[in-house]
């Protein structure tokens, strides 16, 4: 933020230009709609024989519509499937938190 360069206020105004072509987009709140937040994880022990690692993800809803969600390669190895579902669930809480 204090040292600021030319390639930094490009990226500024890449974002700025993409959030104006997206302002039709939102979070549709509907009356009668659920204000509970829900948390939802999965993970794959070893979906990779070759390295190992993990495959896991989660996704966060507010109501019915989704707010948040990762997916994909971790980058640690999990000794189990247990250790694997654990690390996923980590990642997930940590969102909702």
């Amino acid at each position: 933020m204090h040292a600021h360069t030319d390639s930094h206020w490009a990226a500024v105004k890449c974002i700025l230009r993409y959030l104006k072509g997206t302002t039709s987009y939102g979070f549709h709140i509907t009356r009668g709609s659920s204000f509970a937040l829900y948390g939802f994880t999965d993970a794959d022990w070893v979906g990779s024989i070759d390295d190992s690692n993990f495959t896991g993800g989660y996704l966060v809803f507010f109501g019915q519509t989704p707010i948040s969600w990762k997916s994909g390669k971790q980058l640690t190895v999990a000794c189990s499937s247990t250790e694997a579902e654990y690390k996923a669930l980590t990642d997930g809480t940590a969102e909702v938190i």
